[in-house]
Order: structure tokens, then sequence, then C-alpha cells
């Protein structure tokens, strides 16, 4: 049966996670990208008019599918400090399924020759930094998180110490166990934040 647009653009998607992850993004090539998904080269072509266009598309959707499950935790029943320690275990199990994802983020391309894919992800980070920003003054609110902190300084720490992990994951290739990282970041992060100083963490 004939594969809808939509359909054939979440393959060559798919493909360009896994072969970032297996190979970085500078040997990444449309033909590569077609032989792995099993088409001809001037189809990739038909659905993206670039291979910058296709990692535009690949932050994209990664970046969408993030801020999903970041919302669909904030959004969740608890107190603020147990839905930040699921969120950092939650993003990190989404992570280590998606091994292309940090070959994306540290790679050149990004950092030096794409200006348009940087704003892609300025702006995912961004949103996503302020929805932890907005936990945490949530969990200020509840006495559960210290009322001196900034919220918007505190959430950029959160995250900075997400990408530490995965920039390590990503080193090591992929060697560490990533999703057993989140306790650890919870236990470390839970003296700052939580109100109680003497608040069990585990």
């Amino acid at each position: 049966m004939r594969k809808s647009g939509e359909e054939r653009r979440e393959e060559i998607i798919q493909a360009v996670l896994d072969l970032a992850a297996e190979q970085g993004v500078k040997q990444l090539s449309t033909q590569a990208i077609a032989d792995r998904v099993g088409i001809a080269q001037p189809t990739v072509f038909r659905h993206f008019k670039t291979r910058d266009a296709i990692l535009h598309a690949v932050m994209e959707t990664v970046g969408t599918a993030m801020l999903a499950v970041a919302t669909a935790v904030l959004a969740g029943r608890g107190p603020a400090d147990q839905r930040l320690r699921q969120l950092l275990q939650r993003q990190l199990e989404f992570i280590s399924r998606r091994r292309g994802v940090p070959r994306v983020l540290f790679s050149e391309r990004l950092h030096h020759e794409d200006p348009e894919l940087k704003t892609v992800v300025r702006r995912v980070m961004d949103n996503y930094t302020g929805k932890i920003a907005d936990l945490v003054a949530a969990g200020q609110a509840e006495g559960r998180f210290r009322a001196q902190l900034d919220p918007r300084e505190s959430a950029i720490m959160i995250v900075a110490l997400i990408q530490g992990l995965v920039m390590r994951w990503s080193i090591s290739d992929f060697t560490l166990d990533l999703e057993a990282q989140g306790e650890a970041a919870w236990r470390l992060l839970a003296p700052a934040l939580l109100a109680d100083a003497r608040a069990d963490p585990a």
C-alpha cells in the first residue's frame, strides 16, 4: 500500500536520527537517508527541499514530542516536587530512545553552520525552560520549594543538568545508563530546591 506523505516524512526523520547516532551529522547525506528508508534519493527531495530542511523538521518533531511529555507531566496531579522528579525521569527516558538527538544538538551544523537550525532549537529550549520555571513557581506557591529561588534561574540550571547528562551519554557512545541518571539528578537537586532542607529526597 502506498504510504502517505506524512508517513514518509516520519520515516525520513527517523532515518536521520538513526544515522546521526551512528555516524554523526557531518557525514549525513540524502543518499544515505534514502538508502535507510528504502526509497530513491529524489523521493527525499519531494518531501524536503534540502538536507537542512530535514534537520529542521527533525528538531521540530523531537521538540514537539519532548514538550508534549513535559506538558503531560506538568499538568498532572500531585505536589510540584513530585512532578519535577517525574519530569526528570521521563525526559531522560525520552532522549535515551533517540540517540541521534545529542549528535544534532552538539554538532557543528547547529552551532556554527546553520543559524536557522539554532533558532529552532533555541525556541524549543526556551519553551521547555519556561515550563519548568512555571513548575518551580507552582512549587513555591505550594510551599514545597524555597521561596527565595528565582524560578527562571532554577529552570535554567535544571535544563543545564539534563543537557550535561545527555552530552556525557553521547560522548560515552551511549554506554552510560541515561535513564538511571534521573534519580541521581533528583538527589542532587532536592536539597537545593525543597523548602524543608531536611526533607528526604529518596
